[in-house]
């Protein structure tokens, strides 16, 4: 029989890891989301220098890995003058990475709206503003929902990375309880077991979206395949 000095008090210190990884990962969802509300409507912004500019913020941060922005806000700022702490550097940092994905993801879902109802609205003499928060954005929410839920696995995961700058969440109190006990097998394997029960309810959720928002086109196009020989005796 397997002998492990792993025990429920280290289990317990693990879930509350897990509850930091999850309140880290809705203050990046949050703010990140703020930004990349933002993001996606300076990327299909009439102006062209607006959207230069967020696509070169978006392809800074993407073309950045997470890591070196969480080492930079959390030791890069301090020889600045600035001091941060853990939360906030972690915070800031994913808040930054969620914003530039994020708001390609939105910024997608806005485009992926027919052209046809733009000009539909713009036929009613709606306003710019007007046409895109009461007829495109509703649309493009319920395009962008399931990749968005998707992310959100994204998010959480990437949330291990602010173990690097001393911010205790689950993968960093794994490394104190295997740092004491030695027995990283069955600590990294709880940890792994944790990740999973938070991550697969949003896959499968995002996975049940996405069908459910390709249902109708499916039976659109069953309908018209139906038609066609109907079409073609008139």
């Amino acid at each position: 029989m397997l002998s492990t000095a792993f025990n429920a008090n280290h289990f317990t210190f693990l879930l509350q890891g897990a509850m930091w990884t999850l309140a880290l990962s809705l203050i990046a969802f949050i703010g990140g989301g703020l930004a990349a509300f933002v993001v996606a409507l300076a990327r299909v912004s009439p102006s062209r220098a607006v959207r230069i500019g967020s696509g070169l913020w978006v392809q800074l941060v993407q073309g950045s890995p997470l890591l070196v922005i969480m080492f930079l806000a959390y030791f890069g700022l301090p020889t600045l003058g600035i001091k941060v702490s853990a939360l906030l550097a972690a915070g800031a940092s994913l808040t930054i990475y969620v914003s530039a994905y994020l708001g390609e993801i939105w910024r997608a879902a806005i485009q992926a709206v027919p052209r046809p109802q733009w000009e539909a609205a713009e036929c009613l003499a709606l306003s710019k503003t007007q046409r895109m928060f009461k007829v495109v954005l509703p649309q493009a929410v319920r395009l962008a929902t399931p990749p968005t839920v998707g992310f959100m696995v994204q998010i959480i995961k990437n949330t291990s990375l602010a173990s690097v700058v001393g911010f205790v969440e689950l993968a960093r109190s794994g490394q104190i309880i295997n740092n004491s006990i030695f027995e990283p097998f069955i600590v990294y394997l709880v940890i792994a077991a944790i990740y999973f029960a938070i991550c697969y309810p949003l896959s499968v959720w995002s996975r049940r979206l996405e069908s459910r928002r390709a249902a109708p086109s499916r039976a659109a196009a069953t309908s018209l395949s139906s038609h066609e020989p109907l079409l073609s005796q008139s």
